[in-house]
């Protein structure tokens, strides 16, 4: 879906400039999302596979949710709005505890450049996991993955089927969700 965002420089302050979702991928300018990563008190995090209709990293475990931030939302209302969308999940501002903003540069064609700050949180999951209800169009399948899988799994994230991120925002999810527990 397109739709309108904020138009970034590279250290990630507003140009004030907005463009279609669309054009900037085409052009590799820098935009804003959000990254909602779910963990229970017993140490698991909710992973997503991400739908295999999606233009990018189809059929691979990433962020429990994400998306793009419209142009003039606020961050936390986006990542609001996304876990409701992605999850079907209700959950208050509170909720939600901000660990950082992360960088990412992808050039996955000629006509397609992700360039995006992640504005990445982290939030406990207190409901059960099957009540949960994924979006069709964005989601193929959600799962629980101990925290120690995931720790040995983001090493090799090309074996375990994982969005290749950095390893060093993989990690600070880790270490962040670890010392929560």
């Amino acid at each position: 879906m397109d739709e309108l965002i904020d138009i970034l420089d590279a250290n990630g302050n507003k140009t004030h400039t907005t463009k279609m979702k669309s054009e900037a991928h085409k052009n590799g300018w820098f935009h804003q999302t959000v990254h909602i990563w779910f963990f229970t008190r017993d140490g698991f995090i909710l992973m997503q596979k991400r739908g295999k209709e999606k233009d990018v990293y189809p059929l691979l475990w990433d962020v429990s949710v994400a998306g793009h931030i419209a142009s003039g939302e606020d961050i936390v209302v986006a990542a609001l709005r996304e876990v409701q969308e992605e999850i079907g999940l209700i959950i208050s501002p509170s909720n939600l505890e901000k660990i950082g903003i992360f960088k990412s540069v992808q050039n996955h064609s000629e006509i397609l450049k992700d360039y995006e700050f992640h504005h990445t949180f982290i939030a406990e999951l207190k409901t059960s996991f099957d009540t949960l209800q994924k979006q069709y169009s964005e989601v193929e399948a959600l799962k629980l993955v101990s925290l120690n899988k995931f720790n040995k799994e983001i090493k090799n994230v090309h074996k375990y089927n994982y969005v290749p991120h950095d390893f060093s925002y993989y990690e600070t999810i880790f270490k962040k969700i670890y010392n929560k527990l």
